[in-house]
């Protein structure tokens, strides 16, 4: 049977600081994550999925099983994306392109993820995605859902559950999201879409 194990973070817990703090970094990936990965191993003994893929499980099951399994995979995304602090972050080469092709612009694309972000209802996450085609789309995700469940190719990813930003933000998501575009790490995001 396959088991699943908390994923190491590929930066310093204060690396992302201050867009996101060593404090939620701790909660975050150490308390949240970390129990997801417990839960899971615990559920999947007689699930039929033993041996499956966290995206196998992700589009098979349902319930408890579907919670865990595809809240260890958006955060694995989420937590792969990010590097330090930096102003200007920008895509390149063929996602920068298609990022122009679909939306008109980076600022444009900027502006419909984080309007997605903002306005979703209740705890979740925000996405942008390739369909089969390569061509580009945002969807908002509820509660453990990913992108993969539509047939899409998960890339960039914003975590719009309070847990991700209440310490360093409290209610204020939208000052979160916008934060978010300094850390994230494009040339990840330009290899998942390859």
């Amino acid at each position: 049977m396959r088991q699943y194990s908390l994923m190491a973070l590929p930066y310093a817990p204060e690396a992302l600081e201050p867009v996101i703090s060593r404090e939620t970094i701790g909660f975050h990936h150490g308390k949240h994550l970390a129990g997801y990965v417990n839960n899971l191993n615990a559920l999947l003994p007689g699930s039929g999925l033993e041996e499956a893929t966290l995206e196998e499980i992700v589009c098979r099951a349902s319930g408890g099983l579907l919670n865990n399994a595809g809240q260890i995979l958006n955060h694995e995304l989420y937590f792969g994306q990010f590097a330090a602090p930096k102003a200007d972050r920008r895509p390149e080469g063929k996602l920068a392109e298609a990022i122009v092709r679909d939306f008109g612009s980076f600022e444009a694309f900027k502006e419909a993820f984080q309007k997605a972000g903002a306005t979703l209802f209740g705890s979740g996450w925000v996405w942008l995605s390739a369909d089969k085609d390569g061509k580009l789309v945002i969807t908002q995700e509820t509660n453990a859902a990913n992108p993969v469940q539509r047939g899409l190719k998960p890339l960039l990813t914003m975590d719009v559950w309070e847990h991700a930003y209440y310490l360093d933000y409290q209610n204020r998501r939208p000052d979160h999201l916008t934060a978010l575009w300094q850390i994230v790490d494009w040339a990840v995001i330009g290899q998942r879409y390859a």
